[in-house]
């Protein structure tokens, strides 16, 4: 684990914020028609005029600059030209990377009307994100924080997807430890201040199996079921989490576009 200095937090919250900026902006002009390839290119010209470089483009290979997985995705959709349509759900993550560190944050987006089924998904999802950040605080572990999660999760019957997990954050895109979704109280490595980490609960309508789809990264639902997607940087701190990302900025976007859902406030 990588703790950082005071200075350090400044400036990965500089990265963070970024994130929060272009999911706000990706917020305010996503609709029917428009496809996860725009939203790729729109992405990658804001965090670039905001003089940092798209995290991860050519990481590991990843040949695009955002995330975007929609409906059975679960995580690491490749953007393509299919145009987003009624009733789709997306979730887009976004990396920045700037004064040498990084942001990583991902939002899940409704695009109009949806069952009933699926608000709820998104709204349990989103509230089990915050469930886990209320968690991340000098002194305990890394398991308060899966199984705040995973017991907002399981009473639902969701699938909780086990296999992908949170991580620590800094220079590096994915540091250690690995932050996963459920767990147990008292149990894992201690948490301590100034350790960075991203939160990100990954939930499916169905059941939890998944497999890795012929590109090689998108990650799907076995079922075909959809899945919801949420993550934000937070830095352990005493007593109160430092969240990083600003979430508030996207919802703020979200509820002023006619095209989104925003019914599950």
């Amino acid at each position: 684990m990588i703790y950082k200095t005071d200075d350090e937090i400044e400036l990965m919250e500089i990265s963070a914020k970024l994130t929060s900026g272009t999911l706000a902006a990706i917020a305010a002009i996503i609709k029917p028609g428009m496809s996860t390839l725009d939203i790729d290119r729109y992405a990658n010209e804001f965090i670039r005029d905001h003089g940092a470089l798209p995290s991860f483009h050519n990481f590991g290979g990843f040949p695009f600059h955002i995330c975007a997985s929609v409906n059975d995705a679960i995580v690491h959709g490749f953007p393509n030209h299919q145009p987003l349509k009624e009733g789709d759900i997306v979730s887009i993550d976004v990396g920045a990377y700037k004064n040498g560190f990084h942001g990583d944050q991902a939002y899940t987006f409704i695009i109009g009307d949806v069952a009933e089924e699926l608000i709820q998904l998104v709204k349990i999802t989103k509230e089990s994100l915050a469930k886990g950040i209320a968690q991340a605080i000098h002194g305990n572990r890394i398991g308060d924080i899966g199984y705040a999660i995973e017991s907002h999760i399981v009473p639902y019957g969701y699938g909780l997807v086990r296999e992908l997990v949170g991580h620590g954050l800094g220079r590096e895109l994915h540091e250690g430890p690995d932050i996963p979704n459920y767990g147990q109280r008292g149990k894992g490595k201690m948490l301590k201040e100034n350790l960075v980490i991203a939160i990100e609960p990954m939930i499916n309508l169905g059941t939890e199996d998944n497999y890795t789809d012929e590109d090689g990264w998108t990650i799907r639902t076995a079922d075909g079921k959809p899945s919801v997607h949420f993550e934000q940087d937070v830095c352990i701190k005493k007593n109160v989490p430092m969240i990083l990302t600003d979430i508030e900025i996207i919802e703020k976007s979200e509820k002023a576009n006619d095209n989104l859902n925003s019914s599950y406030y």
